[in-house]
């Protein structure tokens, strides 16, 4: 069985930053209401660039970072809830602006699990066939499914996009460990975007309609707090680890109250579940790669480390992946 390796990591946010407070010029809410319950102090937003543009300078960095040529790229992968599209997917615009024609490439559609999914995937792909390299990008453009008149779900989400390359190799320990991934279909309606209906008379001349995004918030925290602690003790158990061994919980930024829950009920210190979504909010499929890539970069993260990574989200869907960095 081939062996995986996690080659280079790299992530992309927009510069323009709206705070808490440019928020409540727009809305009824305020700086200490948002970051009481949420954590979040700010949001990086997309002005002019579609989901693939933020893809695309993740995929330019990693390829930049690695001295990879875009044509040995076997597959790229977008993991995303906001694609530019219905189709062609996002992966697909990536690819083709990337030239890398030698890359098959497909979106994941698995909201803020996404990247987890996508590493799955990637896994299954490099351990089999002929895939040797494979790009995983996370991207999201919440900005332009959210409702802004909502101040229940506008003030939660942000833009940006990260993601990973990741390598067969025939010898040495995988990077890869342990992993847990379920849906509960059943809860579907809890988090949904761009939701659209079937046509009731033929022909139907009104004008297409997207739905903006809506979730239920009570809903979607008991469903993370209960499931996603679940998820974590089931990849570190096939993993052959125990909690105890694992350096670093990055998990999905929804809200720092979730995290500060999940870390009690795993009995594990605060220290070891890190958090950026003061800075970047919600940022769906980019927020487990984009926190990945910020512990690399600031050297937190080194070779050798072990760390649990856990999305939770749309679906509903949890998924974590135990890495060897």
């Amino acid at each position: 069985m081939k062996k995986i390796k996690i080659v280079e990591t790299a992530s992309y946010v927009p510069q323009k930053i709206v705070t808490n407070d440019e928020l409540s010029q727009i809305m009824e809410t305020s700086d200490g209401w948002i970051s009481t319950r949420t954590g979040i102090k700010q949001r990086h937003i997309s002005l002019g660039e579609n989901t693939s543009d933020l893809c695309l300078h993740v995929a330019q960095e990693l390829l930049e970072k690695s001295g990879w040529a875009p044509e040995s790229l076997d597959l790229l992968l977008v993991a995303t809830m906001s694609p530019d599209s219905y189709t062609p997917a996002t992966a697909a615009l990536v690819q083709g602006k990337l030239q890398a024609k030698n890359a098959l490439a497909f979106d994941i559609s698995a909201a803020c699990s996404g990247f987890i999914y996508g590493l799955k995937v990637a896994e299954k792909f490099l351990q089999q066939g002929s895939t040797k390299r494979v790009m995983l990008i996370g991207g999201e453009v919440l900005s332009k499914v959210i409702d802004w008149s909502d101040r229940t779900s506008a003030v939660l989400f942000g833009d940006g996009a990260a993601g990973a390359l990741l390598e067969s190799k025939t010898s040495g320990d995988s990077d890869f460990l342990g992993a847990s991934l379920h849906t509960f279909g059943e809860f579907g309606d809890k988090l949904e975007a761009g939701k659209t209906e079937a046509i009731s008379t033929f022909p139907n001349l009104k004008e297409h309609h997207i739905r903006a995004f809506s979730m239920s918030g009570r809903d979607v925290y008991t469903f993370a707090t209960h499931r996603v602690p679940e998820s974590i003790e089931e990849a570190v158990s096939k993993a052959a680890l125990t909690l105890d061994d694992i350096d670093y919980f990055v998990l999905h930024q929804a809200n720092s109250r979730i995290v500060t829950q999940i870390a009690k009920k795993l009995a594990q210190p605060l220290t070891k579940f890190p958090l950026n979504i003061a800075e970047y909010g919600n940022t769906s499929a980019a927020s487990v790669p984009l926190l990945l890539d910020e512990l690399v970069t600031q050297g937190k993260i080194k070779r050798g480390a072990k760390i649990a990574l856990s999305g939770f989200g749309g679906g509903l869907t949890v998924g974590t992946q135990v890495i060897k960095y």
